[in-house]
């Protein structure tokens, strides 16, 4: 398998739950400016969306979309318990966290990143932020990670997502829980291997 990535994207996400499941995989930069890799390949080629990540299989075939790519993910390593099984409520509720992550947390940072986007319209989007993150600072009083006791792919995705506040100015002090979750994470030994593989860290 084959992991299309940008330093420190939602691909990140992904590259942690390779690393987390033992699989074997490479991985390969993507220009987004560009939509050039590093191989000097047009990315779009690869994924016509233009964006990270794509997962290329090892029958040539690719998938796109970074909650679909992570549960297939844990699904081909059941051992690593990176998401329970299919057909059960657990299951249902992971995939419940990875929709809230996905259109209320991460497509929430979305116009922050945009230099063109108003002043007074990011206040109101890091309002927005504010809320949802409030929310998962409650939310994560119950245990170490999402779903309790066990890291799971949603747990790559927060982490992923929550290391943009960095970028956007966000003060993640702000909320204790979150906070020290981040940093808990922070420490696995596959997130720092994934880190320093993108480069993120020394």
């Amino acid at each position: 398998m084959k992991l299309y990535y940008s330093p420190g994207a939602c691909s990140l996400s992904p590259h942690i739950v390779l690393r987390e499941a033992g699989l074997t995989f490479d991985i390969e930069k993507v220009d987004l400016r560009s939509k050039k890799t590093e191989s000097g390949k047009d990315f779009t080629t690869i994924n016509p969306k233009g964006y990270v990540p794509a997962l290329q299989l090892d029958d040539g075939s690719v998938l796109t979309e970074g909650p679909a790519i992570v549960q297939y993910l844990a699904d081909k390593a059941p051992q690593s318990k990176l998401a329970p099984a299919n057909g059960t409520i657990e299951r249902y509720r992971l995939q419940e966290l990875l929709n809230f992550i996905s259109t209320e947390l991460h497509k929430g940072f979305s116009p922050l990143f945009n230099p063109t986007y108003p002043e007074d319209a990011k206040k109101i989007v890091i309002e927005n932020l504010g809320k949802r993150l409030n929310h998962l600072n409650t939310f994560l009083e119950k245990g170490p990670f999402l779903t309790g006791e066990q890291f799971t792919v949603a747990d790559a995705y927060l982490f992923t997502v929550l290391g943009w506040t960095a970028f956007v100015k966000i003060d993640l002090g702000q909320w204790p829980v979150l906070k020290a979750y981040h940093e808990r994470v922070a420490g696995r030994p596959a997130v720092q291997a994934a880190l320093k593989a993108e480069g993120l860290l020394k």
